[in-house]
């Protein structure tokens, strides 16, 4: 496993292969940092063109994860899982129990959910084998479920508070231009649309974007154009890496605020996006509204509480883009810092309190 070494920061506590040949079942799960609780992050399945792919793709995501959870302030580690999408037919029950059966040697050391490629569904068949998993149906009344709405509801949060810095105004007026219209980016267009914001979106899905147009008087722009849109925020919300060195020098936006993850193809596109003046709201700080959700089903808290979490998104954003202002840091770097010395310090205030 030579190419493991490829994670742009800290390296992880464990990299846990997994390969059943019956099942088809081909991935990694990785665990980040347990310092802080169990390693928690969704389960995504997606074609990776090889093994190494995959696991730069786990490696990149798990550390995301922690720092998303450390800086959420939630009592969670971070990691993730990635398996690769089988060739040809196969039979998803048998495949998703199979990834249960790994989650549960980890003996609750990793916390699996839903993420980009699976669903509600398939995280149903994972709990026949392993009591370590959240996403699951919600009893009513109570948390659980899709996590998508909440991802959404604590991007706008981000997003005012951005706006507001920004700006000096509400999002009420502001163009948004929004990548990806899956569960997330389709929940997010309708709480800007109510928020008065004017919309721009895409989606590789033609019937999709069309749908999401239609339904949000957006303007409708071909997946490749987003970029060039002049708008006042550019919100990813599908895959990772858009804004790569020629990505950055595209943009026509003068905030990046998304529910994507990794959306910075590198370190450097961090730094180029602060040069330009753009300001970029890091990633995951802006989108832990899933993490919280999930991590609520698994510990038992209200729907109040994952309200109040949420809800603080902008709160948190805000206090990053003044640890980045103070120190002289692209928001990037500001957030990474302080989600590693969070980890450093092994210390969530949900823990005392939980």
């Amino acid at each position: 496993m030579h190419h493991l070494h490829q994670s742009p920061g800290t390296p992880p506590e464990a990299v846990h292969v997994m390969r059943d040949p019956a099942t088809g079942l081909e991935g990694v799960i990785v665990l980040h940092s347990t310092r802080l609780g169990a390693a928690a992050g969704g389960c995504r399945l997606w074609s990776y063109p090889d093994a190494a792919a995959a696991a730069t793709d786990a490696l990149r995501l798990a550390e995301g994860m922690a720092y998303k959870n450390a800086l959420a302030d939630l009592p969670l580690g971070g990691g993730k899982a990635v398996i690769r999408l089988p060739q040809g037919n196969f039979d998803r029950a048998a495949l998703f129990r199979a990834f249960g059966r790994e989650v549960e040697r980890l003996e609750g050391r990793y916390l699996t959910a839903e993420d980009v490629g699976t669903g509600v569904a398939d995280m149903e068949w994972v709990r026949t084998e392993t009591a370590h998993v959240a996403g699951l149906p919600a009893a009513q009344g109570a948390v659980g479920g899709d996590p998508s709405p909440w991802t959404a509801l604590g991007v706008l949060s981000a997003m005012e508070e951005a706006v507001r810095r920004h700006h000096g105004s509400g999002l009420a007026g502001a163009t948004v231009a929004v990548q990806g219209l899956g569960h997330v980016g389709t929940h997010l267009c309708e709480l800007l649309a109510s928020a008065g914001a004017r919309l721009v979106v895409a989606d590789v899905d033609p019937g999709r974007a069309a749908a999401c147009s239609d339904r949000f008087e957006a303007q409708l722009v071909a997946p490749d154009a987003i970029l060039d849109v002049p708008c006042d925020v550019f919100a990813p919300c599908a895959l990772g890496g858009v804004l790569d060195e020629r990505g950055v020098v595209r943009l026509k936006a003068e905030i990046v605020c998304g529910a994507a993850n990794n959306v910075l193809a590198s370190d450097a596109d961090g730094l180029r996006l602060a040069t330009r003046g753009v300001l970029y709201c890091p990633d995951y700080v802006v989108n832990s509204g899933g993490i919280i959700n999930v991590c609520a089903e698994h510990l038992g808290w209200s729907t109040a509480e994952v309200e109040r979490r949420v809800g603080q998104t902008g709160q948190r954003l805000r206090a990053v883009l003044d640890h980045a202002e103070q120190r002289s840091l692209a928001p990037h770097r500001a957030a990474n810092a302080l989600a590693q010395a969070r980890i450093a310090a092994g210390y969530t205030a949900s823990a005392q309190a939980a």
